[in-house]
């Protein structure tokens, strides 16, 4: 399993996902609707959710594997992702979870992300989120 998941996240609050995707003109991987419910007893969602993801073809992938995935979404998708976000209907981020559970495991540590990466996340208008999750015992001494 890859210490790495990247995936797109669009959030409205006056749009549903058929919505987004009409915007966007492709289908999510998963989606949440405007008033559905995680469980029966939750309270209903505020916002859509829209979110797409860059599929590892190696368990073993890092940032730098999945950023060609990104970008083979294409600059249309991105040019009509910056539309949505430029409306003031949505809210789009690049997602990027990180585990680390060996600290001593170099192919864990660090995210690069290249120039024409960065690039298509300023035509889509998306922000870059970065969650890390580090699995360690206290008093564990790395190597």
């Amino acid at each position: 399993m890859s210490a790495f998941r990247i995936y797109l996240r669009v959030i409205s609050s006056t749009l549903q996902p058929e919505e987004i995707s009409a915007w966007l003109g492709t289908e999510p991987d998963e989606s949440t609707s405007i008033g559905s419910r995680r469980r029966p007893e939750s309270p209903p969602r505020l916002d859509a959710t829209w979110i797409r993801h860059a599929k590892a073809t190696r368990a073993d992938a890092r940032p730098e594997d999945l950023e060609p995935i990104v970008l083979a979404w294409g600059p249309e998708f991105a040019r009509s992702l910056g539309r949505l976000v430029g409306s003031g209907n949505a809210s789009a981020s690049l997602e990027i979870v990180q585990q680390i559970r060996d600290i001593n495991n170099r192919q864990e540590k660090g995210i690069f992300l290249g120039p024409d990466l960065m690039a298509w996340m300023g035509i889509a208008k998306a922000s870059l989120d970065i969650d890390q999750y580090i699995y360690h015992e206290c008093g564990e001494e790395p190597e």
